[in-house]
C-alpha cells in the first residue's frame, strides 16, 4: 500500500501568504523619529547632547515608539536629573538622563564650641575620685558624696556612683572633686 502525504504544508503557506496583507495593515505605519526627540530634548534643556546640562547620550535609535503628533517634555524632578518625554496618544513615556553639574560636597557641621573646649581641656575628675555632687535652686541646696565612674573635663558629663550599686547618676564636672546635677547651677 502506498501512503500519500497530504499537501498540508502548501495549504499552510497559501494561508500565510493570504494573511500577510492583513498583518501589514495592522502594523503601525511609522515610528517616532528619535532624532526629533533628541532635538526636542536639546531645545528643552538649552544644552547639546553630551554637554553639562544636556542629555547624556542620544535617545536609543533601536526604540520603536509609535509616532506621536505632539510630545510633552518635563523635568523628572527639581534636581533636573532627567527629562521625561511623553506622548498621550498613543501612550508612551521615556526618561532621558541629563548630565548634572558636579555638586560641592556638603560641609561638615562644625562641632559646638563648648564640645571642642571640653575635648581640649584636661580632665579635672578621674575615675575612682571622690566627688561631691550638688543641686541648688532658690530656697534649697542638696549635696551628696559619690565616686566618679569615669574621667571628665570641666563642663563635661560623667557618671557618679552614689549608692554602691554601680548604676551611676549623671553629673557635670565643675572642678576637682566637685560636680553638679545637669540643669542646676553650681
Amino acid at each position: 500500500m502506498i501512503c500519500r502525504r497530504p499537501n498540508f504544508p502548501k495549504e499552510l503557506n497559501m494561508l500565510r501568504l493570504a494573511a500577510l496583507p492583513l498583518l501589514l495593515a495592522a502594523a503601525p505605519a511609522s515610528f517616532q523619529n528619535v532624532a526629533l526627540l533628541d532635538q526636542a530634548v536639546q531645545n528643552f534643556t538649552g544644552r547639546p547632547i553630551g554637554a553639562e546640562g544636556g542629555a547624556r547620550t542620544p535617545v536609543d535609535a533601536r526604540l520603536k515608539l509609535a509616532a506621536c503628533p505632539m510630545v510633552s517634555l518635563n523635568w523628572m524632578s527639581d534636581a533636573h536629573e532627567a527629562v521625561v518625554v511623553s506622548c498621550t496618544a498613543p501612550a508612551w513615556k521615556i526618561y532621558v538622563p541629563v548630565i548634572s553639574a558636579p555638586r560641592p560636597a556638603p560641609a561638615a557641621a562644625a562641632p559646638p564650641a563648648r564640645a571642642m573646649a571640653t575635648l581640649a581641656a584636661a580632665p579635672v575628675i578621674k575615675r575612682g575620685d571622690p566627688v561631691t555632687v550638688s543641686a541648688s535652686a532658690s530656697g534649697f541646696n542638696i549635696t551628696r558624696e559619690g565616686v566618679a565612674l569615669g574621667d571628665a573635663a570641666p563642663g563635661a558629663r560623667f557618671l557618679v556612683d552614689m549608692t554602691g550599686n554601680r548604676k551611676g547618676v549623671q553629673a557635670v564636672a565643675i572642678a576637682p572633686g566637685q560636680a553638679v546635677l545637669p540643669g542646676y547651677e553650681p
